[in-house]
């Protein structure tokens, strides 16, 4: 019995240490890279383009491809349901709103985690293994302004982008079904979807995309300062940094959307 309670009391002032840090990882990037400019300590603005490539232009190819087949199958599963009610039309509705509300954050927040936020905690990781984090300690630099800023800048920057473009590709693999399986023409399924569309739905979508980029670039880099004991301690921290951010963005997606729902 002492024992069982010896370890629940160690896991308990584990989860609670692991919160106060990624709290204060929080505050600290909040402050490198809102307050600290203001003050004349400026950004790394070019390592924050790098980033921004890297996080950004690159994974287009991958977010187009599979937010075009999400469209599709979305406007297949919409006109199974539809088709018996002769509303195949309301198809556009139906991948609009979808999207721009609800996949087309998700999605894209499930590819950069795997993409980019593996990669911060992994960054991170061999640097901390390695000792190079200490060496910035050493020489007068702030690990959260080298390191972290940067990334947590350039994915805030880059993941609304990288939502509206899965926003217009799934849309437009919508449109195809419509056209090539569902016999819509093409002005009456743009016409469906404008009329569908409300500026809401957009800005719904990329306050979540936001959120979602804050928390994808926090665990990443929470999870590569946490690692100890090697190469082994990397893989374990990179492997937990995609798992509890899925977690967390579809926390926050549940969240976002309830305030939505509830007060807007």
């Amino acid at each position: 019995m002492k024992q069982f309670l010896g370890h629940v009391g160690h896991q308990t002032l584990l989860f609670f240490g692991r919160v106060y840090d990624a709290t204060e990882l929080a505050i600290d990037s909040m402050y490198w890279m809102i307050v600290a400019p203001l003050r004349g300590k400026g950004l790394r603005w070019k390592t924050s383009v790098e980033q921004m490539v890297i996080i950004g232009v690159n994974s287009i190819p991958l977010i187009s491809m599979l937010s075009a087949i999400v469209g599709m199958i979305l406007a297949l599963q919409g006109a199974y349901v539809l088709r018996p009610f002769g509303a195949v039309i309301y198809v556009a509705d139906l991948v609009g709103v979808t999207m721009t509300r609800e996949l087309a954050p998700l999605v894209t927040a499930v590819i950069v985690t795997g993409r980019s936020g593996s990669a911060f905690a992994a960054e991170i990781g061999t640097m901390k293994v390695s000792e190079e984090v200490d060496a910035l300690v050493t020489i007068g630099l702030n690990p959260i302004k080298f390191l972290v800023v940067p990334k947590l800048l350039a994915i805030i920057i880059m993941q609304p982008c990288l939502t509206m473009i899965s926003n217009v590709v799934s849309m437009a693999g919508g449109m195809f079904v419509g056209l090539t399986l569902l016999d819509l023409g093409a002005v009456k399924y743009i016409n469906e979807t404008m009329t569908a569309l409300v500026l809401q739905d957009i800005v719904t979508g990329l306050i979540k995309s936001l959120v979602f980029a804050v928390i994808i670039a926090l665990v990443g880099c929470h999870e590569g300062f946490q690692v100890e004991g090697g190469a082994e301690g990397v893989g374990v921290h990179t492997t937990a940094s995609v798992v509890k951010s899925i977690v967390f963005i579809i926390i926050a997606d549940l969240l976002v959307t309830m305030f939505f729902f509830f007060f807007l």
